[in-house]
């Protein structure tokens, strides 16, 4: 299966849902409990509703009413389900993860027996239907048939983020919507109090500049500094090289062999999402234009789990950044 590149944005279409997506996602989690997003001091949109409801506005600012306590939850992106788990509910449907054909391996211990209802924003309608949900959590999804299609099915179906939201964001918007929001903080306080630790911890590596690449079929991409996996390097202290030093939550078109020094840093962290892409990683690791990497010269090449490192990201998606980070640098000088 081939999943769909959720980080790029390049079309001019794309460019106005964008804007006019961002914009809504500040009303989702306006005054959520936030400490470090703007309107932290406001009161939550989220309004009480007979009948054990709630109104709640979703990352396009549509007026959604929720369950208070949602009992049956469905996810159609990995995030959403990393979400869910993170704040310690079980959904009853979920999605496969990025460019797999099953759920991602780092959270497969927390989701056996889980229906699959389909692939990464692409649900099998008669799936979901089967599993009885009460609330879906819809992701980035763009596709207004589907999400239709969706609300027949129950109309407290939520696009949970706009595609430029960071994962932090998100998740605090997911928070609000199943009435989580202290929990919700808690678990980014912890994560940040770990970050942070782990990054001082790194001895000689602390503050290190490291190269995060996706490897695709065609080459490599660098990731911008607010893509996830970035974020979370940041939020430990460490550094990327000059030539990625660039803010922007996507990744750069592939790049050819000759601009691989564009890749290079202390340390190079390299992940695939396909099997087409592991296979011109591994074709490329045996040229004399990779092996001449600084970072390889050091033995500082890491290959990574794409289903992680590649993606929207979620709480416990950035522990598993942090703790490969760690085990990585923590290991060398």
């Amino acid at each position: 299966m081939t999943a769909p590149h959720r980080l790029l944005l390049s079309t001019p279409r794309r460019a106005v849902q964008v804007l006019a997506a961002v914009g809504a996602a500040a009303v989702l989690v306006t005054g959520c409990g936030s400490d470090s997003d703007k309107g932290s001091d406001k009161k939550t949109e989220a309004t009480s509703e007979a009948g054990g409801t709630r109104t709640v506005k979703d990352a396009t600012g549509k007026a959604v009413q929720v369950p208070a306590n949602p009992k049956r939850i469905v996810t159609l992106t990995q995030e959403d389900l990393d979400a869910v788990l993170a704040l310690g509910l079980k959904p009853v449907g979920i999605t496969n993860g990025q460019g797999l054909n099953k759920p991602p391996a780092y959270l497969d211990d927390k989701v056996k027996g889980i229906n699959v209802v389909g692939n990464l924003l692409q649900p099998v309608m008669d799936k979901v239907l089967a599993a009885k949900p009460d609330l879906i959590l819809a992701g980035d999804m763009q596709d207004e048939q589907v999400l239709k299609q969706l609300r027949e099915i129950t109309p407290a179906t939520l696009v949970t983020m706009a595609p430029t939201d960071d994962w932090k964001l998100s998740f605090r918007g997911i928070g609000n919507a199943v009435n989580a929001m202290d929990k919700a903080n808690k678990v980014i306080t912890d994560y940040e109090a770990k970050a942070k630790k782990a990054g001082e911890g790194l001895g000689d590596n602390k503050g290190a500049e490291v190269s995060i690449v996706r490897w695709n079929p065609d080459g490599p991409s660098w990731m911008e500094k607010k893509q996830f996996a970035s974020g979370v390097a940041l939020d430990m202290g460490l550094k990327r090289p000059k030539s990625q030093d660039k803010d922007g939550n996507a990744h750069t078109p592939a790049l050819s062999l000759e601009k691989i020094n564009e890749i290079d840093g202390d340390w190079l962290f390299l992940s695939t999402l396909t099997s087409d892409g592991e296979k011109a990683l591994k074709d490329v690791q045996e040229k004399p234009a990779y092996k001449d990497l600084n970072a390889v010269k050091k033995n500082h090449a890491v290959t990574v789990d794409g289903s992680v490192w590649s993606t929207r990201g979620g709480p416990l998606a950035s522990s598993a950044v942090i703790d490969d980070i760690v085990k990585a640098l923590g290991a060398k000088s």
